[in-house]
């Protein structure tokens, strides 16, 4: 559900850019307070697991499309809201800057889209639904609901945006509609991985829990080390973005599809001029691996383009991901903790 820039108008973008950059400041304030000294490491591995996750693809049957999960609510579940919006804004933007995926106008719009809705909706959906407990069917069935009630909220804000900025040949009820009925699948998928991931969380610590629904943690003395939790998670970021990526679907994602069925291709033009072509400019010179691959470079003057093995150059791509990801995460996090004990100035 990555939006290129040309699905926005300039204004539109901005707005967008300012909406996000007013809900990460709130958030940078509340993580000052709130954060846990074990969570910064936590945040910085869960990017670069999200990340991961994101470059795999699989396919919705029947549809010609594929969708990936977001990753939104998992991090909200052992987060809390407000880190969580962080990390999954620092996964979003280091996709955006070194990968070419999702544009920097629609920046703003995609830390929205793909955040606010599943931290601040999901999250406390998911609480709701689990309650105390944390049964298997019980937190199966409060991700899944959870899971698809943010995705088709994020999904309805990018039909709502395109609407905004003009987009007459995405016609708003047609898409909104396409935009619905192909994320549900979606959103039940990534339901169901959330629950799997966080039932194997719970179970190698349990003092998780208080964060994941809504209870009492235990006394920080008592806390067991995360380690276990962040090797595991480590280890199938690696796994996912360098093994299991590279079998990943490549039929068009969900918001690719919708495009297509209404203007019979899955991309827009981007814009040729103004702020949107600058913008793009810029993200030509900072993206390393635009799509997830090497730039394709002419072999001795032959006139052909050579590039490395495709499977090699997303397994690159999955460990750079992974590793600015957890770099930017946590470097958040910590700053966020370093700020919070230092004296404030009177």
């Amino acid at each position: 559900m990555h939006m290129a820039d040309a699905l926005l108008s300039p204004a539109v973008g901005a707005g967008c850019w300012a909406l996000s950059g007013s809900v990460l400041a709130y958030c940078a304030g509340r993580t000052r307070k709130a954060l846990d000294d074990h969570k910064v490491p936590l945040m910085g591995v869960l990017g670069a697991f999200v990340f991961a996750a994101q470059m795999i693809n699989f396919t919705i049957p029947g549809t010609g499309s594929s969708g990936h999960i977001g990753g939104g609510l998992l991090l909200a579940i052992l987060l809390g809201p407000h880190a969580a919006f962080l990390t999954i804004a620092s996964v979003l933007t280091v996709q955006s800057l070194f990968f070419a995926d999702g544009g920097l106008l629609a920046l703003g719009a995609n830390i929205f889209n793909l955040g606010a809705f599943p931290c601040f909706v999901g999250g406390p959906i998911f609480r709701a639904i689990a309650g105390t407990s944390p049964a298997t069917g019980r937190r199966t069935a409060a991700a899944v609901v959870a899971s698809v009630v943010g995705l088709e909220a994020g999904a309805m804000a990018v039909a709502v945006q395109t609407l905004l900025s003009g987009r007459s040949e995405l016609t708003f009820v047609p898409f909104a509609a396409l935009m619905g009925g192909i994320h549900l699948p979606i959103g039940i998928i990534e339901g169901l991985v959330t629950a799997a991931v966080l039932g194997y969380v719970l179970k190698v610590r349990p003092h998780l829990a208080g964060q994941a629904f809504g209870t009492a943690a235990e006394p920080s003395g008592t806390r067991r080390g995360v380690a276990p939790v962040l090797a595991f998670l480590l280890v199938a970021a690696l796994l996912g973005g360098v093994v299991v990526a590279r079998f990943a679907s490549t039929r068009p994602d969900g918001l690719e599809w919708s495009i297509g069925r209404l203007t019979g291709s899955p991309e827009l033009r981007d814009p040729d001029r103004g702020l949107s072509a600058r913008l793009a400019e810029i993200q030509r010179r900072t993206a390393v691996l635009p799509d997830y691959a090497l730039p394709a470079k002419d072999t001795e003057g032959s006139g052909h383009a050579a590039r490395p093995d495709a499977g090699q150059q997303t397994s690159l791509a999955g460990i750079l991901g992974a590793l600015l990801t957890l770099a930017l995460a946590g470097l958040l996090g910590l700053v966020m903790t370093r700020r919070r004990g230092q004296p404030s100035a009177r």
